[in-house]
């Protein structure tokens, strides 16, 4: 999974990239300090891992991962070029979803682009420009299509309709992600790699002082993003700086003084997941204790794929049990002699947390 962290300059996009990767993309008071895009590899908190850990005592221990993107601010007139704008849209096109950085912090010393804290303003010109260049996107396929369907192709003629619906829902600045769609109409959303049917987490940038409960920006955030069929969650890139370096328990407590359960990477991951319609299964043992990303509703043979297309291929059965009745056991084989360890065929649709042992042909 791959997340684009976008948003105007100086609003903490970089600061928060590099507390959560440690990747040490530059960051500083000036718009463009970021031209090329940043990438840093995050692994997926995840709990269960190091309780497995203890259990199995494995000689590696996998988590999921998900890679960050830090794409360059963009500006007012981006759809045109402005701030080397085409080639930052470009950038984003390439992601699964969108981290969108909203400035909900006052800082005389940390300039605004557009000269005040608005992040309203600022959510609508991230949006308005991303909105110009979809319907650049869509207007060169509709009329090509259009032209196309002149030969008398009902179903070119068809798609040309619902090209122009989506358009139209454009010019009237709906994101094609909060527009009620087909899924023909989405397909055609997802093959022209549309920017505004990417899913998209606002990110909520406040103050130390404010991380726990918010302040009157948030507020403003949340409202939009409701409107926009969006996520929000509300981050401070300063905290996750100062946590970045310390110890998971040392973490914990500075956090729990500050009224906040998780860390902002937390919070991303968990709606990036959310979002996308992705869970995690579980495999343990002492070679490996490892979690696996698949998408929600999956059935058993396809999640196997995922370790190897030979799993899938010689699929025979999974045995299951789940993460809390394993460790409520305190053993695989205690797990067994209760009976809570099932034998599921190929129809079985994978569920968040299971711990899963694959029995296959080769």
């Amino acid at each position: 999974m791959q997340l684009g962290i976008v948003g105007l300059p100086n609003v903490g996009k970089s600061t928060l990239f590099n507390a959560i990767t440690k990747a040490g993309a530059q960051a500083a008071n000036y718009p463009f300090c970021t031209i090329e895009p940043n990438v840093g590899v995050v692994a997926v908190p995840d709990e269960r891992l190091d309780v497995l850990a203890r259990m199995y005592n494995p000689k590696k221990i996998t988590p999921a991962v998900i890679e960050f993107v830090d794409i360059a601010g963009l500006v007012r007139g981006a759809s045109k070029g402005e701030g080397l704008g085409n080639q930052f849209l470009g950038h984003i096109r390439n992601v699964d979803a969108v981290v969108q950085v909203v400035r909900c912090f006052e800082d005389e010393n940390v300039t605004h682009v557009e000269g005040s804290i608005d992040p309203a303003r600022d959510m609508q010109t991230i949006q308005l420009e991303l909105i110009l260049a979809d319907m650049q996107t869509v207007e060169k396929r509709l009329d090509r299509t259009a032209k196309t369907a002149k030969s008398g192709d009902k179903k070119l003629a068809a798609q040309a309709d619902e090209l122009k619906e989506i358009f139209d829902g454009l010019s009237g600045e709906v994101p094609a992600r909060a527009q009620r769609l087909s899924e023909s109409q989405l397909e055609l959303c997802r093959d022209m790699c549309l920017l505004t049917i990417k899913p998209t987490i606002y990110a909520a940038n406040v103050g130390e002082e404010h991380i726990a409960t918010g302040n009157a920006y948030t507020e403003r955030v949340r409202q939009r993003a409701e409107a926009e069929s969006a996520e929000m969650v509300i981050v401070s890139a300063q905290i996750e700086s100062e946590i970045s370096d310390m110890e998971p328990d040392e973490a914990r407590a500075f956090l729990s003084e500050l009224g906040v359960q998780g860390s902002g990477l937390d919070r991303l991951v968990q709606k990036s997941y959310s979002l996308l319609g992705l869970i995690s299964y579980l495999t343990a043992g002492e070679k490996e204790v490892r979690a696996w990303t698949i998408n929600r509703g999956m059935a058993a043979p396809q999640a196997a794929g995922k370790i190897h297309t030979d799993f899938e291929k010689g699929f025979i059965r999974a045995e299951i049990v789940s993460y809390d009745d394993l460790v409520a056991c305190g053993s695989m084989a205690a797990a067994r002699e209760k009976g809570l360890v099932r034998s599921e065929g190929r129809d079985y649709i994978i569920k968040d947390g299971d711990v899963v042992l694959f029995r296959f042909n080769i």
